[in-house]
């Protein structure tokens, strides 16, 4: 099937090419994109000068110069800084479009930098992240605002909790933040109730589809192909070689398991490879053959529900408002959306990890039961006192990419290269959690300075 998919494709490049150029918009894009045929498109870009070999199992077999597996926020923005370079770049994602798993997932929240410690991955890039995504968000007119964020400490036992995490801020950093008493955070959001305040002017909410959108529509623009319903499944090496196994999604649909080898349609042969695949980075990276087994952390997986608020004419809050963080994250907090829909979550429930197969296909279970609400009612009334009851619905949830288990301190994110793994061009990106939206430009900027030949 993905032979005759090639053929037709390779008769229809050159006219591809030439949509491609002239049609700019990324709105079109994003629609031409999202299609299950886009396997087809990478076999079409490939260079007229790159003839296709195949393994002793009649596999074919490309040249790539860059290849990023996963088209979350990260992948993308990696991707567009990529091919800004001047370089030919590929996407591949096993979903049916960019943007469906974490990334669609999260509170949509421009983090300050405050919680991460001094000169963590987490706090130089939230840093950064912060101020280019605010950049980009203004010059390409993508939805955002900076409406600040309040910090609470809602009894005084808190208090000393409080001033670690301002410390922590100042550190890393942070403008404008000020501790600040209970009774002028209360002035300034008459519904909330607390002792103390850290006030964080910096921190905002995005349109975290715009951004998306924005960044495919800007890579594709240059030279970058976007590749759908389509996963890559392991790969190995021939000697400095890494060859990547990809498959179509569907084809992993309908393996049953049993068989000891799951063979791909397509291996590609990239100079430059970012596993940026999110929740199913650390499974993928011990599906390469030849990658060392203990460079590779172990993965836990944190679910985090969301409930709107409803039954309510006016919003009751104008600020991001977060309670002191618990084991696993942030705590339950309020979290407004542009349409200024009020948003609580996420809490923390540790969840148990799936098959390899399954975290390529995103099978995790992402349902809110309603019952779950009676956890969050006296998690909320702490700060927000006048939460009615039955005025929370069910909202979604997501998952958060974990290199800790519970009870364990927070981890780092983690990017390998070569002078970790000893693989020439792999770059593997293990544990982009919170404040991965935030860092995803300055992530993609570290990768190009750090990694591109």
């Amino acid at each position: 099937m993905l032979k005759l998919t090639f053929q037709s494709f390779r008769r229809s490049s050159k006219g591809f090419a030439l949509s491609s150029s002239r049609r700019s918009d990324a709105r079109f894009k994003w629609k031409r994109l999202h299609s299950p045929s886009n396997f087809m498109v990478m076999r079409s870009m490939m260079s007229s000068t790159q003839t296709a070999t195949t393994t002793s199992y009649s596999v074919p077999r490309e040249k790539v110069d860059c290849l990023v597996i996963g088209a979350g926020v990260v992948g993308i923005a990696i991707a567009r800084a990529l091919a800004l370079k001047g370089r030919e770049v590929f996407v591949v994602e096993s979903g049916s479009t960019f943007g469906t798993v974490t990334s669609s997932r999260n509170s949509e929240v421009i983090h300050a930098g405050i919680y991460y410690p001094r000169n963590s991955l987490k706090a130089i890039f939230c840093s950064r992240g912060r101020d280019m995504l605010y950049d980009y968000c203004t010059k390409h007119d993508i939805p955002h605002k900076q409406i600040g964020k309040l910090i609470v400490a809602t009894r005084s036992s808190e208090i000393p909790k409080l001033n670690d995490i301002l410390n922590h801020g100042i550190q890393n950093g942070v403008d404008s933040l000020r501790m600040i008493e209970g009774i002028e955070a209360m002035k300034m959001e008459p519904e909330l109730q607390c002792v103390k305040a850290v006030l964080s002017p910096v921190s905002g909410i995005v349109d975290s589809h715009s951004l998306m959108l924005a960044l495919v529509g800007e890579a594709e623009s240059h030279r970058t192909i976007f590749t759908y319903n389509s996963a890559v499944i392991g790969g190995h090496l021939e000697g400095n070689q890494i060859c990547v196994h990809v498959s179509e999604t569907n084809s992993l649909k309908e393996w049953n398991g049993t068989s000891t080898a799951l063979n791909p349609d397509l291996v590609l042969l990239p100079n430059l490879i970012v596993n940026s695949a999110g929740l199913s980075a650390p499974a993928l990276a011990k599906r390469f053959t030849g990658l060392p087994s203990e460079v590779i952390p172990s993965a836990y997986y944190a679910r985090g529900c969301y409930f709107t608020l409803s039954n309510t004419k006016t919003t009751p809050f104008q600020h991001l408002i977060y309670p002191i963080p618990e084991d696993g994250g942030l705590g339950v907090h309020v979290t407004l959306d542009l349409n200024g829909q009020v948003k609580f979550g996420p809490d923390v429930e540790w969840i148990d990890s799936i098959d390899d197969i399954s975290s390529f296909l995103n099978k995790f279970d992402y349902s809110v039961h309603a019952n779950r609400a009676e956890r969050f009612y006296p998690e909320i009334r702490k700060y927000y006192p006048n939460l009615k009851d039955g005025s929370l619905e069910p909202g979604y949830s997501g998952i958060r990419p974990k290199l800790s288990g519970p009870g364990q301190p927070p981890v780092d994110f983690v990017i390998q290269g070569e002078n970790i793994h000893g693989i020439p061009g792999l770059v593997n990106l293990f544990g982009i959690e919170s404040p991965g939206l935030t860092s995803s430009l300055a992530i993609a900027e570290y990768i190009v300075t750090r990694f591109l030949g």
